[in-house]
């Protein structure tokens, strides 16, 4: 077997049979170290009734009730005096974080150094599956903080004896491009965008800095906007998703779904109302449970925790690349969902109407949306704003027809509110550098509701 593109083989290539039995094991040791180390959980056993010594399999977390977000923030200051999903010592803690606190008070989590050599072999691994190794260098534009994206990729990075430039950020400057010949940048759709134009501007082609791979993370995309970066760069871009809670997923060089390492971080896929397992190949709510190797410590644990983020299961079967570990399509996050007249709507199936090729001749791929009702009328309008690099002279009624029908494509329904006069699409056309987003702080809100 070529193990060169693998950076734990035995595991990443384990028979699904023998993969679920570790999984089951896993399972068992981290339902027995909560009971034992955390206090949320110990208590959480107790007023649910729950044995967990009957917690066997992974199939048995089904019968156990989930927790969110809105747990872990009931369950640390300023709402109790101690941090109570806190699962080790505080000598062991090695580090403290907290998410970004968008939705309310951040989260905090704790992580001993086990739980980073934990995080940082996710990210070797999807680094590995990509293809880089030794020899090369890693632009990370993301920052470095109480968030523990950046700091996982370059502990993961070091793994591989692949150099990073911690940039934190896309703004750096263009001689950091020329002077070390970076071989790949992990980033987001629109830094990457903008990074690109930066370059053209001075004279630079993407194409011809070296640079061989882009890896978009921290966010779901379209397929079309990654056709687009991928043309402008000439180069393969590559899909990763993850968070703090422990959810690191990538792709392979196979690009047919994000990798889940299921002996690290079990996933499973619920309806709607958190009652039932979706079928295989149905959207469902992600709602992971972290697993422990017996033995091991963590600082934080999460059973049955609610990402708030959707996805679909593409395969349990080996990929091309020869692993066996679950594919899952790019996870999209409930909080960029709206429903629109009895129908779901995310902020990717905005993105996808954008970036439909014939207007990337005009646009600058940068776009908001927002939603408004009119009550009296009883009709919800969805108004589009696209940068345009000339409003002037773009071809608004092309792009306004290949939104369009991108965006009904998979939404037959609102085509027949829109077609009944109960949907309204508006597209407006701005200038670089004027759109609201651009005005506020913070990381961008691309679909708002107004309503």
């Amino acid at each position: 077997m070529d193990t060169r593109h693998y950076f734990r083989p035995a595991i990443e290539t384990l028979d699904r049979t023998s993969l679920d039995e570790l999984i089951d094991e896993r399972v068992r040791y981290t339902v027995a170290y909560a009971d034992e180390h955390s206090p949320f959980y110990r208590r959480w056993f107790l007023e649910h009734a729950i044995n967990p010594d009957d917690i066997r399999s992974h199939e048995d977390l089904l019968n156990l009730p989930i927790i969110s977000g809105a747990d872990i923030r009931a369950h640390q200051p300023p709402n109790q005096k101690e941090f109570e999903f806190r699962s080790a010592a505080w000598e062991d803690i090695f580090t403290i974080h907290e998410t970004s606190g968008t939705s309310g008070v951040p989260k905090s989590f704790f992580l001993t150094w086990e739980d980073w050599e934990r995080y940082a072999e996710k990210y070797a691994r999807t680094f590995a599956s990509q293809g880089f190794g030794r020899g090369d260098r890693i632009i990370i534009c993301a920052s470095y903080g109480m968030n523990v994206g950046a700091n996982t990729m370059t502990l993961g990075a070091r793994d591989l004896g692949i150099t990073i430039i911690p940039t934190g950020k896309c703004t750096f400057p263009l001689r950091i491009i020329r002077s070390y010949r970076p071989t790949g940048i992990v980033g987001s759709v629109f830094k990457f965008l903008r990074l690109a134009n930066q370059m053209k501007a001075e004279g630079i082609e993407p194409a011809e800095t070296g640079v061989r791979k882009l890896v978009v993370g921290g966010e779901a995309f379209a397929d079309e906007s990654r056709a687009y970066l991928a043309e402008l760069w000439g180069i393969d871009v590559y899909n990763t998703y993850g968070s703090t809670e422990g959810t690191m997923c990538g792709e392979c060089v196979c690009r047919e779904g994000l990798h889940v390492p299921e002996d690290l971080v079990h996933m499973d896929i619920y309806d709607a109302q958190l009652q039932q397992f979706v079928k295989e190949g149905e959207c469902g709510r992600m709602v992971l449970t972290t697993l422990l190797p017996v033995g091991a410590k963590s600082g934080n644990l999460l059973i049955n925790y609610d990402t708030e983020d959707t996805t679909v299961v593409i395969s349990r079967e080996r990929c091309r690349c020869g692993r066996t570990h679950t594919r899952i399509y790019s996870p999209q996050r409930e909080a960029e969902t709206f429903w629109v007249e009895g129908t779901p709507v995310n902020r990717v199936d905005i993105e996808r109407g954008v970036f439909q090729r014939e207007n990337m001749d005009y646009l600058t791929g940068e776009y908001e949306a927002f939603l408004y009702r009119d009550e009296e009328q009883e009709k919800t309008t969805l108004r589009v704003s696209m940068e345009s690099r000339d409003p002037e002279t773009c071809n608004r009624d092309l792009i306004a027809e290949n939104f369009q029908k991108s965006f009904f494509s998979t939404k037959p329904n609102l085509r027949q509110r829109y077609d009944e006069g109960f949907l309204d699409l508006l597209y407006n056309f701005t200038r670089p550098g004027e759109l609201e987003l651009h005005k506020i702080p913070g990381r961008p809100k691309r679909l708002v509701d107004r309503r």
